[in-house]
């Protein structure tokens, strides 16, 4: 089977559409209107500037308190360094406190560290991975199995900040070793996607342009990408796409036994992208399991019409109600709701019948039209303790 590259038109169309399906705290999307979120650096900038400078006292015996790292796109970076200790005459640390910005990063705060070493193969600049740096153990990642954690970008980053230190008679003369280590990555790990990626032992060391955009749907879109590509490398083509970790928890609990863990996949609030990227993918089947807010959402047309900080339209589930024959003063105590939750609560409490049921159909037909009726489909809806309140088919 061949995968073509898509063009980058394609991936920025894809990306649009998950931008408006991202749903942002008020304050947060005031300050990005106003252009006023502080942009960060990512892992991968970080651990070339924390290579840049182990190497720069490894070869002139001095420590620096900051260094400017290249970025991709012909950007520069200052990036202060933290600490550097000298190990003897052939090695040396130095740390780099990340920083993400206004970014929600779980890394933001953490110590990446670069350990460079003058070894014999002379000429050589090997980059490897240490303690808190993830090593691959699943296909489709892009990277090979038993490697670390580290991309083809910042892999590059760290090899030009080699290269912007030692000169070509240096490196005729000496090989470098760089091994990259963050000391709190096993426990930042469990907070991220990649043990469920087949990631194990540590973070990742990311980022495509070292420059950490606040609140932006790349890191996200990339963790649903790689999370099906992981599923299709390992022939799984059935995926469970849900809203966060409750619905996933409940999820497995009813698919748990039946499909591997890699199967299940945190979407968030990007349903159309993820859909368009099963349908892209050739993955057969995508179960959508969710609470009533999200999935009411999807219902409406989510992927579509750009509803961020909006909430869920009471008109339209006073309607839906309607189409389940509910008595008027239902249907009116509906439209009076303060959330989808509460709206929940007055058909449970009324013995509404098949309203549920009637919202996953709902997301069924979007989703479905969304995917170009190429992929099977179910939805599935959790009650806030787990229980199934509805489903279709």
């Amino acid at each position: 089977m061949v995968y073509f590259e898509k063009s980058e038109g394609d991936k920025e169309e894809e990306l649009n559409l998950a931008e408006q399906e991202q749903e942002l705290p008020f304050e947060i999307e005031e300050k990005q209107k106003q252009g006023k979120l502080r942009t960060g650096y990512t892992t991968g900038t970080s651990a070339a500037a924390a290579t840049k400078a182990a190497l720069l006292a490894l070869i002139y015996g001095k420590t620096v308190d900051s260094v400017v790292v290249s970025l991709p796109r012909e950007k520069n970076a200052i990036i202060k360094i933290a600490r550097t200790k000298i190990e003897g005459n052939d090695s040396v640390t130095s740390a780099v406190i990340k920083y993400a910005g206004d970014d929600p990063d779980v890394t933001d705060g953490a110590e990446i560290c670069s350990t460079v070493s003058l070894v014999d193969q002379i000429g050589e600049i090997i980059i490897d991975g240490g303690k808190g740096v993830g090593r691959i153990t699943k296909p489709g990642l892009g990277l090979e199995i038993g490697k670390p954690a580290i991309n083809p970008t910042p892999l590059k980053m760290i090899e030009q900040a080699v290269r912007e230190v030692a000169s070509v008679p240096y490196l005729k003369q000496n090989g470098i070793s760089i091994i990259i280590s963050v000391p709190k990555g096993v426990e930042l790990a469990t907070r991220t996607d990649n043990p469920r990626l087949g990631i194990l032992g540590g973070i990742s060391i990311l980022g495509t342009t070292g420059i950490v955009l606040p609140y932006s749907t790349a890191s996200f879109a990339a963790s649903i990408r790689q999370s099906l590509d992981v599923s299709v490398a390992l022939g799984t083509y059935t995926v469970v796409l849900t809203t966060g970790g409750r619905s996933e928890d409940f999820a497995k609990g009813i698919f748990g036994k039946s499909l591997p863990d890699h199967a299940f996949i945190q979407i968030g609030d990007f349903a159309g992208y993820a859909i368009k990227q099963c349908s892209n993918k050739k993955i057969q089947k995508a179960i959508i399991a969710g609470f009533i807010g999200k999935l009411t959402k999807m219902a409406m047309g989510i992927k579509q019409t750009h509803v961020r900080g909006s909430h869920v339209n009471m008109e339209f589930m006073a309607k839906t109600a309607a189409e389940c024959n509910s008595p008027d003063s239902v249907v009116e105590d509906i439209r009076r709701a303060n959330t989808a939750r509460h709206v929940s609560e007055i058909i449970n409490k009324n013995n509404v019948s098949g309203f549920f049921d009637l919202i996953c159909k709902r997301v069924y037909q979007q989703m479905y039209e969304h995917s170009k009726r190429e992929l099977e489909m179910k939805v599935i809806m959790f009650e806030f303790d787990g229980h199934v309140c509805g489903q279709y088919p």
